[in-house]
């Protein structure tokens, strides 16, 4: 049977939260956050990347649900959290005060999660590593389809062909930086986000849903989130993300190739595993959410057995 383009996949539609939380960062900007699943459960944290919201998790908490309590949020700018007005209110140090923000309000002192980012959540995620209350809240962690500094120098979503190099990083910024509106969802506009995020064998269904949470974005939140992505380093923290660390990158990830993950693992304390996905491109969870969630639940599975070795 023929797949309609216009249908999403099913598990692209977030299920029904069990909670939704408004919580205060400490600029004052109020985050969104759901949690799905059940309380009490081992907690996920899932952090999102640059022009995403909750809902590209969707897919991943399908997976996880039945078993864990999932907790989701909004970066700043996306989805319902508050848009910051100026440029003051974007950096790698706000995302990190965000996502403490979050872990502080629903993992309680004495207890741990693991976190879960993705391209820019990931960032967010090492970016927060020096954090006390951060990494005393921090089981374990999943780096997915992201990188630590030099992204310019890596991207290749301007064909190869293009010469020569200085031309390709000043397109890649042009791109990173863009004042265009995308618009609405068009078959051209899926087919260039196809071709820029995800890999060729990746379903209708599954292009459509991205494309809708990504042409969400505000245009002006995209623009200065691409700003601060152009000039990241977050190769400082990183070094002290002292939870074991699991890492994901798709073989055809062309925002974030494999050579960062790569370099993440290298720089990493305790790396626990590279997954490399053939074919896959920037949006893993999206595009093999059972391999993504499968290596969340790995991470509690080797957390409990460090607790096991310990207390042996």
């Amino acid at each position: 049977m023929r797949t309609d383009r216009r249908m999403t996949a099913a598990d692209c539609a977030l299920p029904a939260a069990t909670e939704e939380y408004r919580i205060r960062s400490a600029d004052g900007h109020w985050i969104h956050a759901e949690a799905y699943g059940h309380e009490g459960a081992p907690t996920v944290v899932l952090s999102h990347g640059w022009t995403c919201s909750t809902a590209f998790w969707a897919p991943v908490i399908h997976q996880l649900a039945g078993e864990f309590r999932v907790v989701a949020y909004d970066q700043r700018g996306h989805g319902r959290s508050d848009i910051p007005p100026t440029a003051a209110g974007y950096s790698t140090a706000k995302l990190a005060d965000d996502l403490e923000a979050v872990l502080v309000e629903l993992v309680p002192a004495g207890e741990q999660a693991v976190l879960a980012g993705h391209s820019m959540g990931g960032m967010t995620v090492m970016a927060a590593a020096d954090r006390g209350e951060v990494a005393a809240r921090t089981a374990a962690a999943v780096l997915v389809s992201t990188g630590p500094s030099d992204l310019l120098a890596e991207v290749n979503v301007v064909p190869a062909g293009v010469r020569p190099p200085a031309l390709r990083r000043l397109l890649h910024h042009q791109i990173l930086r863009s004042r265009l509106p995308l618009g609405p969802v068009t078959p051209v506009s899926r087919a260039l986000l196809k071709y820029g995020v995800m890999g060729p064998a990746t379903p209708p269904g599954r292009v459509e849903a991205t494309a809708r949470v990504v042409h969400a974005c505000p245009t002006g939140v995209r623009r200065r989130w691409g700003r601060v992505l152009g000039e990241l380093d977050v190769r400082p923290q990183l070094a002290k993300l002292a939870a074991p660390t699991v890492v994901i990158v798709g073989t055809r990830d062309r925002l974030t190739p494999p050579v960062h993950a790569r370099r993440i693992v290298a720089a990493l304390p305790d790396p626990r595993g590279l997954l490399e996905l053939p074919g896959v491109g920037h949006m893993a969870p999206v595009e093999r959410p059972a391999e993504v969630a499968a290596e969340i639940r790995r991470a509690f599975d080797f957390t409990t057995a460090d607790v096991r070795s310990v207390n042996a």
